[in-house]
């Protein structure tokens, strides 16, 4: 009888329905860029609406009859389309909105506006596709920011104000992404995680962030990758790989997909190197990103990606010239063995997003992560130190006359790591009203790592083996036979097994109001993150488990004097924390140290932006300065991207400095940019006094310039300069770093390219074969176009004679040319 009723009603529901003379229209709204655009209000006579999160929209209209949809926002022209419709008809519309300029510089809470608030750099899509650079992905951009130092045209890594690699948040449409553990040099490294064709917007704080973001020291990558509303696709191609992207929409609207697959050859970076080699060095990932929209109110996303490295490596030989034009040495170096590396990652996420009402949203996300890395060599290098003859005519110019040191070194590995992280999570956001904004979440995520490290180095120096300086026992070999056993240089072995659980949480609270004629902005917010370690293997001191909780207040405050010129400050700080992840829990011997603390730093920034026109066309400068006091430091050793932590929380350290960029058209219709500045980090450990961490990096200059051909406007030109002073060299193996505070040279690099677009999509055409393609463009990149010496690392090598280490420089790449082909259809 209950079902009876309930059919009756569902019955008479769906008659009144059909009764009812209506019609549908929906789609999305975006803006120039084709980036949808939140907010918009959208009227028709007496119902209305607003587009969500993604720009989607749907609206009710009454049918067989003339109507107008009104869309406005604060920051674009109205558009108005009248519609006719028949009863039941369901239409797509997809209205671009121009930006209103005159509006724009009255109005203070925009998407830029929004973005300067908060201390975030925004990079657009358009810049990224267009100038790409050696680093294959958003890296190349990030590089020519001040504060962020990449010395290194092989690796994605990057530093930010003094921290290490390790200190970065990266996050795509809200989950948090992962790169491998076991990479030591850039040129294992391969892709980035992200992938350029398939981004909407880039967002970067290089520090002083909100509580929203997670637990790090330096800063935050902030990606959204977009929904498509059409069918597209996108190909590229050139000598170090190529990619492929496409995307789709289905009639509906309500499933949205977009693939992109990257294929990536460092051969031709790796054959210019002075190592001669046979590499083969493939990297290949295929991502996604899909959304379904089970109505206005649910929508579920799902973000996937599969990646593989496989990086194989057999060195012949090396000359490495360095010393001074009256006293010139040379490294000759002839090799045997190879390396064989595989880095196969696996990642997949859900993010459920449930559209409460106007004000309230609910999100839950899950996320799984799995590596599986394989790092195994067995390379027998034998080399000669010695003078060089610099005689000018003699026909042994540039050999080796005189050997200083003659020895070999055998290096062994067989790394493997299995590491799986699962994450669950529960986000929400409540405006309280037009001005506040009340954010929260709370998220577990469980980390289980299992790990064998075996590596060992037997040095021999002119028929002697070399022992470690760490044993007692007196050694005064090579002029003393020595009758102790052999024992390898280095010798690391150790399995782990290791499973942490996190807890986090966080909320924060935003509101915008006004203080007089003035425009201002809070923000505040803590975040909580309590942590277990067990390791299946206890450390020397029998510790195996360790439980610690730390708490992260932050605040940011702005305002925006009502000044006839345009500018803002912002002050932002707070506690930040870093609890170790697996790597920070290992220490140089590979045992794992359970009881390590999270790095703490308080952090504080002071900034300002202002607005102002040159030649009737907009600019913008931004300054910050900021200064960090560290503590509970774990202090590392940096080997070209491989970090490896003492596992010790037995340093303090501060970092402190001044940030500069002026960007705007300095060209008509593009965007380039000047950035300087100014950096101070060092640390103190076991209170032996400062001396300079890894990273401190005193000066550091970028330009990203675009122009164009006047005449031939489709004749283009992009320039990448990064200017940085060198950081620390390093140190021997078993040497006290306080003794080797010596630099690398500065890193002086500069990539050009030039391009001509055959196919504008701003631009019509009646040749068949180009109405096809909405986009094709070809060009050619000229690589470090100065063709200028860079140093990653040092190579310590010992002078039989005198027992003097020599720092032999290891050089990146020289001039390297390259072509490339896109395209849109």
């Amino acid at each position: 009888m209950k079902l009876k009723i309930l059919l009756f009603i569902a019955f008479l529901g769906f008659s009144f329905l059909g009764i009812s003379q209506t019609a549908t229209i929906k789609g999305v709204i975006l803006d120039d860029n084709n980036v949808p655009i939140s907010g918009v209000n959208i009227k028709a006579e007496t119902t209305g609406t607003t587009s969500n999160i993604n720009g989607f929209y749907e609206i009710k209209v009454p049918s067989d009859q003339n109507i107008t949809l009104v869309f406005t926002h604060v920051s674009h022209k109205s558009v108005e389309q009248t519609f006719n419709l028949k009863n039941g008809q369901v239409l797509e519309f997809h209205p671009v909105m121009k930006i209103d300029v005159q509006q724009i510089g009255l109005v203070v809470i925009n998407t830029n506006t929004k973005q300067s608030v908060d201390g975030v750099t925004t990079i657009t899509p358009e810049v990224l596709r267009t100038i790409k650079g050696a680093q294959p992905g958003v890296e190349n951009i990030l590089k020519t920011l001040p504060g962020v130092n990449i010395s290194n045209e092989l690796s994605t890594q990057y530093s930010v104000r003094g921290g290490n690699f390790d200190e970065n948040l990266v996050y795509v449409n809200e989950i948090e992404v992962y790169r491998p553990f076991l990479i030591r040099s850039g040129q294992q490294e391969g892709l980035s995680f992200v992938n350029t064709d398939l981004v909407q917007n880039v967002d970067f704080s290089a520090g002083g962030f909100q509580a929203k973001y997670g637990d790090k020291l330096s800063s935050v990558l902030d990606i959204t990758y977009r929904n498509p509303i059409k069918f597209g696709m996108r190909a590229e191609a050139s000598l170090l790989g190529g990619s492929l992207a496409a995307e789709t929409v289905s009639k509906d609207s309500k499933f949205s997909g977009i693939v992109g697959l990257r294929y990536r050859d460092n051969s031709l970076f790796i054959n210019s190197l002075e190592t001669e080699t046979n590499v083969r060095p493939v990297f290949a990932d295929a991502q996604t990103y899909l959304t379904y929209r089970f109505s206005d109110k649910f929508h579920l996303n799902f973000l996937g990606n599969i990646s593989l490295n496989n990086y194989t490596f057999r060195p012949k030989n090396r000359q490495t010239n360095f010393g001074t034009l009256d006293e010139p040495v040379a490294l000759l170096v002839f090799y045997e063995g190879q390396e064989k590396d595989q880095y196969f990652t696996t990642f997949g996420a859900f993010k459920a997003n449930y559209f409460v009402n106007d004000d309230l949203t609910l999100k839950l996300i899950t996320s799984g992560y799995h590596t599986t890395e394989e790092e195994y060599f067995d390379i027998l290098a034998q080399y000669r130190l010695g003078e060089v003859n610099s005689s000018i005519g003699d026909e042994n110019l540039g050999e080796v006359e005189f050997s200083e040191g003659i020895g070999s070194q055998l290096t062994h590995a067989r790394n493997d790591l299995d590491a799986v992280i699962v994450n669950i999570e529960h986000k929400g956001d409540y405006n309280i009203d037009e001005e506040s904004t009340l954010e929260w979440s709370v998220k577990y995520t469980h980390e289980d790592i299992r790990d064998r490290l075996i590596e060992w180095e037997v040095i021999d120096s002119a028929g002697f083996s070399v022992r470690p300086p760490i044993f007692d026992i007196p050694n005064n070999q090579p002029y003393e036979p020595f009758e102790g056993p052999l024992v390898a240089f280095e010798n690391i072995r150790a399995t782990n097994s290791v499973k942490i659980d996190r807890l986090q949480a966080y909320a924060q609270w935003s509101k915008r109001t006004t203080l007089g004629n003035n425009d201002v902005f809070y923000n505040a917010g803590v975040r909580i993150h309590n942590w277990n370690v067990n390791s299946a293997v206890p450390n020397e001191d029998g510790v195996s488990s360790s439980t610690q909780t730390v708490f992260s207040p932050r605040a940011q405050f702005a305002i925006k004097p009502d000044w006839e010129k345009d500018m803002l400050f912002r002050i932002a700080g707070g506690v930040y924390y870093q609890p170790p992840f697996y790597r920070e829990l290992r220490d140089s011997s590979g045992t794992v140290q359970p009881n390590v603390k999270a790095q703490k730093s308080l952090h504080l920034v002071l900034g300002n932006e202002y607005s102002f026109n040159i030649w009737d066309r907009p600019f913008k400068l931004v300054s910050e300065a900021y200064y960090k006091h560290l503590s509970d430091v774990n202090p590392y050793t940096l080997e070209n991207v491989r970090i490896r932590y003492r596992a010790k929380n037995n340093a303090k350290a501060y970092a402190y400095g001044l940030d500069l960029r002026l960007n705007g058209e300095f060209v008509p219709g593009t965007e380039s940019w000047f950035s300087f500045g100014y950096l101070k980090t060092e640390e103190n450990i076991d209170d032996r006094g400062f001396i300079a961490r890894p990273t401190d990096q005193r000066l550091k200059f970028g330009i990203l310039f675009q122009d164009y051909v006047p005449n031939i406007p489709d004749l283009k030109m992009y320039l990448n300069l990064v200017y940085n002073t060198g950081v620390p060299g390093g140190s021997p193996s078993y040497a006290d770093p306080y003794d080797f505070q010596t630099r690398l040279r500065d890193y002086r690099r500069a990539d050009l390219g030039i391009s001509y677009v055959l196919v504008d999509p701003n631009k019509t055409y009646t040749s068949a074969w180009k109405q096809k393609l909405k986009e094709l463009s070809i060009g050619v990149e000229i690589f470090n176009m100065f063709n200028a010496q860079n140093t990653i690392t040092n190579t310590w090598v010992r002078d039989v004679y005198s027992k003097r280490q020599f720092a032999i420089p290891n050089f990146l790449t020289p001039r390297v040319f390259n072509v490339r082909l896109s395209t849109r259809f």
